[in-house]
């Protein structure tokens, strides 16, 4: 059965556009990364601040191999080939001011 992971962003008001940018410029970055099954970026609607990358995956190793991968570190800034918001340091700048790694097993799915 799937594994969800949700990483929960604190984004300041003014930033969410850009993080959904960002995100929307790395679209179909993850095609072909072993045992991913889905993405998703919630945008909050309730005066929250923080925004839900859900994603689901085959199973737990296949997550933490792709944690450990190069495509990882290079789509989180620690990389070569960063992309736009990159401070002059060579950092990319953060959109987020922290977030939470959330996980779950699917106990009910209905389509």
């Amino acid at each position: 059965m799937s594994i969800v992971k949700i990483n929960a962003i604190t984004v300041p008001a003014d930033s969410g556009d850009e993080l959904g940018r960002r995100f929307a410029a790395h679209g179909g970055s993850m095609a072909g990364v072993a045992g991913f099954e889905g993405f998703e970026l919630l945008r909050p609607t309730d005066g929250r601040t923080q925004w839900l990358v859900l994603t689901r995956w085959a199973d737990e190793q296949s997550f933490e191999a792709w944690k450990s991968s190069e495509d990882f570190a290079r789509s989180h800034g620690r990389g070569p080939g960063r992309g736009a918001g990159v401070e002059a340091s060579g950092r990319p700048t953060p959109v987020g001011t922290s977030s939470e790694l959330w996980s779950y097993t699917v106990a009910v799915e209905q389509q």
